[in-house]
Order: C-alpha cells, then structure tokens, then sequence
C-alpha cells in the first residue's frame, strides 16, 4: 500500500484565487512563509487548541522549505507512477544502470540458462578499443550474476563475474591483444596471437594471478561458426579456461571451483566452459 505526500509548491507567482478555509484549519502560504490562523468562532480555548496543533506541524522538527520542495517533486513522481498523465506532469523514467544489465534467458526444460551479454551494457569502451563483441554461455539455474570491483584479480579487464554456492564460479577477462602483440589489425584471430601453449603461457597467469607452468593438464582446439577456440584444464588451481579473440581483444572464460566442488560438478563445469561463443 503506497502513501503519497501532497505539499505545496512554491510559484514565482501570486495566484488570485478564492478559497474558503473552514474553521480550525492552519494554513500555510507558499508565497510569503507566513501563517494565517483562522480564528475558530473567537473561542480562546479553540484558537489556543489550533496554535498547539500549528507548532507541532510548522515548529523546530517540522515541515521545513526543504521538505515541501522535496514532498512537490515526489507529487510530480507518484503522478507517473500511478498512472495519471496530463499536460505540465512530469514522468521519471528510470534508465538502464550501467555495468550491470540482465542478460539470463528463463531456464530451459533442463534448468539450464543462457547468458548473453547486452549490446548496451556498458564498460571497456575507452580510447582505441573495439566495442566489445557480445558473447554468451550456458549456465545451471542456481548460477547468478555478482558485482565486478575493480580490485579483483584482473583488475578492470574483469567484464563479468557469476557464482553458485554449490558448483563454483566464472568469470570474463577481456584483454586488449596490442599488449602481446602490435601487428594483429582491428579483427584479430587467436590462431594468428600463436598456438595454444604460447596463448596459455602469456594469459594464464591473467586468469590464475601466477605462471602456469606445469599446471596445465589437458589443451585443446575447437572451432564453432567460423571461430577458433582454444580449451585448457588446469590444476592447481582447478579450472578451464576457453580463449578466442575478436576485434581487438582476446576473450578469457573461466570457470573454477574448490577441490569438492570440482568432484562432485565437474560434468557440470566442463559443459559450461565448452559452451561459451562469442558473436
């Protein structure tokens, strides 16, 4: 149940205007900040009751100019809210936040979901950079988006940022390859920034906050629309890493858990690794 407060609203202008204030009413002026008592039939108890009733309302604690010009704006808001429309009624809108943007379809028959990034979420788009090519994955029901800080381990490169309690977590790196390499154009391919052990060697630790040597169990190549992926498995710590490029950046997906998590889903983390594209 909502509550709408109406207050006056001050006008640079006198409106002249009859009105009849029936008795024991305070009224206050929205011109002059002055107040007017009506006198209630001349009865001195009366007038008293009202001035009691008129301090508590306009007194120290009470309604200030600053509170009426606030309570005038909410009248303006609730009006759109609920439904009202009219000439000189001001709707607020509310705009998309930036950063984060719901990108989860509803669960399919499985409970599984697709994620597919917004083309109006914003971040990464600083000077020379490519916009950054909407990509997707497929995730468990109980699989949510959570914030990205810029503190995190890959610092702003870090796009996006899932959990679940149960299974593990994910998150996107999206790198510029100018640091690895000048000459890859606006469209760079990953099989042109090397083969799969130059590519887990120079971005790993990006991943993982060390070097990978001899962590990397398993490595493999897959190509889906035209797009080449490169698939790694590592452990310690426990994780799979799919990589590709587009335009200008190189697309690190990763997807770890802690040691019974990785026991007990790993059919379910290998199937969310393998299912990451980008347009």
């Amino acid at each position: 149940m909502a509550t709408t407060l109406i207050s006056s609203c001050r006008l640079p202008w006198k409106l002249n205007l009859q009105t009849t204030t029936p008795p024991n009413i305070v009224c206050h002026s929205p011109v002059d900040d002055r107040h007017s008592r009506a006198k209630p039939n001349g009865n001195p108890a009366e007038t008293s009751l009202a001035s009691e009733e008129e301090d508590r309302f306009c007194g120290n604690g009470g309604l200030t100019r600053r509170l009426a010009l606030v309570s005038g704006a909410c009248l303006v808001s609730s009006t759109g809210a609920l439904g009202f429309s009219g000439e000189g009624v001001a709707v607020v809108k509310q705009g998309s936040l930036a950063g984060r943007i719901p990108g989860l379809s509803e669960p399919d028959e499985k409970g599984w979901r697709t994620y597919r990034r917004p083309e109006d979420k914003s971040g990464g788009h600083g000077v020379g950079w490519s916009p950054i090519v909407p990509y997707a994955f497929a995730v468990p029901e109980d699989w949510d988006e959570v914030p990205v800080s810029i503190a995190d381990l890959g610092g702003t490169e870090i796009d996006l940022r899932f959990a679940s309690p149960k299974e593990g977590r994910l998150f996107v790196i999206v790198a510029p390859v100018r640091r690895f390499a000048e000459d890859l154009g606006e469209d760079a391919r990953i099989e042109l920034i090397g083969p799969p052990d130059k590519v887990i060697a120079a971005f790993g630790p990006e991943v993982i906050g060390e070097n990978v040597e001899g962590k990397v169990m398993n490595m493999s190549v897959a190509e889906h629309s035209g797009r080449t992926y490169y698939q790694f498995e590592l452990e310690p710590p426990h994780c799979l890493i799919t990589a590709t490029a587009a335009g200008n950046r190189l697309y690190l997906f990763n997807v770890t858990a802690n040691g019974l998590q990785w026991k007990r889903h790993y059919t379910d983390l290998k199937r969310i690794a393998d299912s990451f594209r980008v347009a």
